[in-house]
């Protein structure tokens, strides 16, 4: 199972310190990822892999305010994540630019957690595997660093969660198309993550507000 953790826009540089020191003393599960916010970065030896939220497909170069792979470089990051909807939907992240930056990810070898799902309004209208279906259609999905996040939009930071029937029929269907390991994100929490890790094709879960705690986040694992 791989356990992530989306820390978002949370964390100085010291309070990260301290979580991390909470995950590498009580690790005992290597395939943990936490994506922490670039100002946080440490270049020091983890018990779990150090991922990236965000970066421009460039090595270096003039895009103020934005963060190249010489930078990533530093702290020795080949993980990041590209797709989440706050950047699609938030920050008018596009098909394309995504493209731009999986390609580039492909490019350098990295792991990519890739994160695709539907609005509520989608939803409720039953075209979630037609939108789906254009989502992953972006990405070169025999890539073999790729991981699949399916995170329904109506379900981030809601404390809504699809149900874990819901949940398996959506990675049911997204695993006919790709022998990458799928992850759930939405809600997660101490009430159903137990129940989520049990679904068919669930390869493990990206969690969000649960996992801003160290504390919290271990007991998330042991749940499961």
């Amino acid at each position: 199972m791989i356990f992530a953790a989306n820390l978002k826009c949370n964390h100085t540089r010291d309070s990260f310190n301290e979580y991390a020191k909470i995950l590498n003393e009580n690790l005992k599960d290597k395939n943990v990822l936490v994506f922490a916010p670039a100002t946080t970065f440490l270049n020091e030896e983890f018990k779990f892999t150090l991922g990236a939220q965000n970066f421009y497909p460039c090595e270096s170069g003039s895009y103020t305010g934005e963060i190249g792979k010489a930078m990533l470089d530093e702290f020795n990051i080949k993980t990041v994540l590209i797709g989440h909807s706050e950047r699609r939907e938030i920050l008018g992240e596009s098909e394309e630019f995504l493209r731009a930056k999986f390609d580039f990810a492909v490019k350098n070898g990295w792991r990519v957690v890739y994160c695709i799902g539907e609005s509520l309004e989608l939803f409720e209208s039953g075209k979630t595997r037609e939108w789906l279906d254009l989502q992953l259609a972006n990405i070169d999905l025999g890539y073999k660093n790729l991981v699949i996040a399916y995170e329904p939009i109506w379900a981030i930071g809601t404390g809504k969660s699809a149900s874990a029937e819901q949940v398996g029929e959506i990675l049911e269907f997204i695993a006919s198309k790709t022998s990458a390991p799928l992850l759930y994100g939405g809600s997660v929490n101490a009430k159903n993550i137990a129940e989520i890790c049990k679904v068919k094709h669930c390869g493990g879960v990206l969690v969000g507000t649960a996992s801003w705690d160290a504390s919290n986040f271990l007991n998330l694992i042991a749940s499961c």
